[in-house]
């Protein structure tokens, strides 16, 4: 299977290091915080409060990727919570029978934690996928940002 495109703006970020065409058409939507979806409790919405802000500062986050992020959201949720049920209760369980069978969140956490590093990757959250970013070709805050970003941070 190919892989999937990069966005231009993290081609330009990362300096276009393939050298390929830099698609001059690609969409271009307003970067801003989503609204966070009501459905997202407990951890997904701490999370989504912790992220949402970075992910902007980055210029990284738009209406458009309410969804995506949401979605990585539920997935460190369920991570958090599968983790938090194995520190209780271990990682294997007794059947019916007295035998020993691996804890069903073992594979419950396993499964989050893959979609919440595949999101990661979407989003440039890990070492690997930031490492092809630069960060001093980054756009600019402009200094009306910094102060009132600075002042409602207070």
């Amino acid at each position: 299977m190919a892989p999937r495109p990069k966005p231009t703006k993290l081609k330009k970020l990362a300096g276009n290091p393939g050298k390929r065409k830099i698609n001059a058409h690609e969409a271009r939507v307003a970067r801003s915080i989503p609204d966070c979806p009501k459905h997202l409790l407990g951890e997904a919405r701490r999370e989504w409060k912790r992220l949402s802000s970075l992910l902007f500062d980055a210029g990284l986050l738009s209406q458009i990727d309410r969804a995506a992020l949401a979605a990585y959201c539920v997935a460190w949720g369920r991570w958090v919570k599968a983790e938090q049920e194995l520190s209780k209760h271990g990682m294997v369980t007794h059947t019916i029978h007295g035998t020993l069978k691996q804890s069903p969140y073992v594979v419950v956490a396993k499964n989050a934690m893959e979609e919440v590093r595949k999101f990661a990757v979407e989003f440039g959250m890990t070492p690997s996928s930031r490492s092809k970013v630069s960060a001093t070709d980054m756009e600019q805050m402009t200094l009306a940002d910094l102060l009132f970003k600075k002042a409602a941070s207070r």
